[in-house]
């Protein structure tokens, strides 16, 4: 049994409430107004300035979760107390946004269905902190770090906007779309089937007392579809890239999705060039993982070898769950990436 962490957080929290522009309009009704909440971490009030890290979480979460307390777990604020404590770190500020949607997550990017998230994220979050906080001014101050859909978030902002991030870390972020989705369209069908198509479905949710599992996953894929190829005229902007009826592939529509895909992505030239000038680029995925992530994570590494673009990659014994404890390698990469 892990022990569990019983110390104290020893930085100070700031709460900050952005009105976003960039997330008004969106085609979920959502809330344009968002919180960020930062930690600063140990030390903060003793160095000439601090560099900004930005967590972005996994599907059905929200940064304000990493503060919480777990059993057996540190919360995101003791690891890095205690990175710090070690030696492998020096202070921080850590920016924990609140980017759920009522589809269930996001993946960080901007979309006329669930909102503009990136440019929300450059240009109405970093600004107001930069503002703020004592923080060190510039992109090689700044990095952005994720798992899962926050890895896919970190990973497409170091391809499409390295100037404002000097340094990302992807643990097991979405990628190689043909083998990350191929089993899910079927079962998204089935599930929608079953309470009379999307609608139904979007109805069910809204009144059912629990979500199962499976109405999650479904739910996951229908965000999937609203945020890489939405349709304006369809329920929250819903649209996924099959046949209803028979789940054969369209290809106009999926190419939509493959569009996102950082495997295809990598083959922009603009997308190496941005990835190629970022201070660090970090990548782990677990040689287990559930969703087939590492197949497509194996892909990206080995093609941006033979691109000659630096970057470390890490395989790990483990699935997609539970691997928080992975930031204990990647949060120490990001700060000497910035720093040395």
């Amino acid at each position: 049994m892990p022990r569990h962490p019983f110390s104290s957080v020893d930085g100070e929290f700031r709460t900050f409430t952005i009105d976003s522009e960039a997330l008004q309009g969106n085609l979920l009704d959502d809330p344009s107004t968002r919180e960020v909440l930062v930690y600063l971490s140990p030390g903060w009030d003793e160095v000439e300035g601090l560099p900004l890290f930005v967590d972005l979480v996994g599907f059905t979460g929200s940064g304000k979760a990493h503060r919480n307390w777990k059993p057996f777990q540190e919360s995101l604020p003791q690891r890095i107390d205690r990175l710090i404590k070690e030696g492998k770190m020096g202070p921080i500020a850590l920016a924990l946004p609140d980017c759920f949607t009522s589809l269930g997550g996001n993946q960080y990017i901007n979309s006329q269905a669930m909102g503009n998230w990136a440019d929300f994220l450059l240009y109405e979050m970093i600004p107001l902190l930069e503002a703020e906080l004592p923080l060190k001014k510039g992109r090689g101050n700044r990095a952005i770090f994720g798992k899962s859909s926050g890895g896919f978030g970190a990973m497409v902002h170091g391809m499409l906007y390295s100037e404002q991030w000097g340094a990302i870390a992807c643990h097991s972020g979405d990628m190689g779309f043909d083998r990350l989705f191929a089993g899910d369209f079927p079962k998204a069908l089935m599930a929608l089937e079953k309470h009379d198509g999307l609608e139904g479905f979007l109805s069910h949710l809204e009144t059912c007392k629990k979500m199962k599992g499976e109405d999650f996953h479904t739910l996951m894929i229908l965000a999937m579809g609203a945020t890489y190829d939405a349709d304006p005229e369809a329920p929250k902007g819903i649209r996924l890239p099959v046949d209803p009826r028979t789940c054969e592939l369209i290809p106009e529509r999926w190419q939509a999705w493959l569009d996102w895909d950082p495997v295809v992505m990598l083959e922009r030239k603009d997308v190496q060039k941005n990835l190629a000038s970022l201070k660090g680029l970090f990548i782990d995925c677990g040689q287990q993982d559930q969703y087939n992530i590492h197949f497509g994570t194996r892909q990206l590494a080995v093609r941006l070898e033979e691109l000659g673009i630096e970057f470390t990659y890490e395989e790990f014994d483990d699935t997609h769950s539970s691997i928080d404890y992975r930031m204990d390698i990647s949060l120490p990469f990001l700060y000497r990436s910035l720093t040395e």
